[in-house]
């Protein structure tokens, strides 16, 4: 991982479960005139540790941390890519946005220098699945190589889909997740313009508030996070730890709205379902959520959701909004909460919810509001909404016993 807690999965996991927030004053332009000045910016991010000098002037910023998490992520599992396997390792790696950031900044260079001030790398900088063609070509893996764009849905669509190439049987191994770094002035007017981001400005720290009556808004964030699917056999030969087990993938559409889901939330109970019932696991073996839960009205949708799909076994449920630390990171956040969930079920720890103060009406779960919480968890369920009424929830089960 690659977040605005920290550049690597165990110091972000370390920070998540202190209930640190990962909220400042953004740094990466001017926001005078602006009416929201903090995101979640990633910090102090070394690109020389993960790429020659020469490469990074061919990527946007969302392709750096893509490239950084994914080798991490092979480096985790202990897993080497020869001529004996890279055609069976493919990369499904997506974006929510992709270069916004580069496209604003070369759109710049032509107004003030020319055509000739745009580099011949612009267009494959920027464009979405060269954060699959990027890592396919470090790494050489030849397999199956794309990925998916759902808004913030995009991680969990992305390690979803490439579940289920595995057990087609078009790759043994595939590096999922999703990146996004779109922390620019028009991304941020955008959002804002629209009335989507809190404008806690003189409290950063505070501004992420999943669930809170007085929540205003999501908070910007950036960031990746990439993990590698195997088969079990191949991974249990190769002696792979393995964190967990993806069991059940739902993806449904709500087709009601750009971006408002249904009063009934309906959308949202189908795609849990679904994950659950492909799972094969009944409902009350899910302990754990790691709920969407951005900080805006829908927080409140996500809840009746839960209680919709598990009835009276919600109440038993250890649900974490973790945004409330990590900002959203659109198309980053499904890859990044996956990974937060396989270390819960690694640790048998639940991080919590930071900021909830006071639970708005119909907010009524269990949402670890006092801190890190040890839970003994035997699955555990991701849930993952975008714009457009897309949605995917992931049901991940506790590592297979060799």
């Amino acid at each position: 991982m690659v977040t605005p807690l920290g550049n690597s999965a165990g110091e972000t996991w370390k920070n998540l479960l202190a209930g640190k927030s990962g909220v400042g004053p953004i740094t990466r332009f001017d926001t005078t005139g602006f009416p929201v000045t903090i995101g979640a910016e990633v910090k102090d991010f070394d690109l020389a540790e993960w790429m020659d000098r020469k490469d990074v002037k061919k990527m946007d910023t969302f392709i750096h941390y893509a490239l950084a998490a994914a080798k991490m992520a092979v480096e985790d599992a202990r897993l080497t890519i020869d001529a004996s396997n890279r055609n069976m390792v493919g990369v499904y790696v997506g974006s929510g946005i992709g270069g916004l950031p580069g496209i604003e900044f070369y759109h710049q260079a032509l107004m003030e220098g020319g055509p000739r001030k745009v580099s011949p790398f612009f267009i494959p900088m920027v464009i979405i699945n060269l954060a699959s063609g990027q890592i396919a070509i470090h790494l050489g893996a030849r397999g199956p190589n794309s990925c998916a764009v759902s808004a913030c849905a995009t991680g969990t669509h992305c390690i979803g889909d490439a579940y289920h190439m595995i057990r087609r049987g078009d790759a043994d191994v595939m590096i999922a997740g999703g990146s996004e770094s779109a922390m620019s002035d028009l991304t941020v007017a955008g959002f804002a313009s629209a009335r989507a981001l809190s404008s806690r400005n003189d409290n950063p720290a505070a501004a992420s508030r999943p669930f809170d009556r007085d929540r205003d808004g999501f908070v910007l964030g950036e960031g990746a996070g990439v993990v590698v699917l195997e088969e079990y056999e191949t991974a249990r030969k190769r002696g792979a730890f393995i964190y967990g087990e993806i069991l059940g993938y739902g993806l449904t559409g709500d087709g009601f709205h750009i971006t408002s889901p249904p009063e009934d939330a309906e959308g949202a109970v189908r795609c849990m379902e679904m994950a659950i019932r492909h799972s094969g696991l009944p409902k009350e073996s899910i302990g754990h959520i790691n709920a969407h839960a951005t900080s805006t009205f829908a927080d409140k949708l996500e809840t009746l959701a839960i209680r919709t799909v598990f009835g009276d076994h919600a109440a038993n449920i250890a649900v974490s909004g973790t945004k409330s630390m990590t900002g959203h990171l659109l198309g980053g956040a499904g890859g990044v909460e996956t990974i937060f969930s396989l270390l819960a079920l690694r640790d048998d720890m639940v991080p919590p919810t930071i900021n909830l103060d006071n639970p708005d009406e119909g907010c009524d779960l269990d949402y670890v509001r006092e801190g890190a919480r040890p839970v003994r968890l035997q699955a555990v369920l991701k849930n993952s909404f975008g714009f457009g009424g897309t949605n995917a929830s992931l049901v991940i089960g506790k590592a297979p016993v060799s």
